[in-house]
């Protein structure tokens, strides 16, 4: 069953370009090292600065195991530390994790 990261936060207006060559390199840093997928996703409605984050794991132990490989990695931190503290206004990181739902069974056959 696969888990669903899905991470809003707005960035800065004053920062904006900054945050989205920042936000790239994040997205390629772990799509190079890490086992999940990751996405950008960009407004089309509501918002205009409110980008997200969409991550997706394995499963739920997948997603704990990459998740301290990354805080465990001296790299990755120097990219994600500066990016929250520099680009992206003060508490507006909200976080939701999904799972997805299972198919249903198929019903056998007489």
């Amino acid at each position: 069953m696969s888990i669903i990261v899905y991470q809003t936060f707005v960035i800065k207006q004053d920062q904006f370009k900054e945050g989205i060559e920042n936000l790239r390199e994040i997205k390629k840093f772990r799509m190079e090292n890490y086992n999940h997928k990751v996405d950008i996703l960009t407004p089309v409605s509501g918002k205009d600065h409110t980008y997200a984050l969409l991550s997706t794991y394995e499963g739920l132990a997948e997603m704990e195991l990459q998740n301290k490989k990354m805080f465990e990695d001296e790299e990755y931190l120097e990219l994600i530390g500066p990016f929250f503290l520099e680009n992206i206004v003060e508490n507006s990181l909200y976080t939701q994790i999904y799972r997805s739902l299972r198919d249903q069974p198929k019903e056998k056959s007489k």
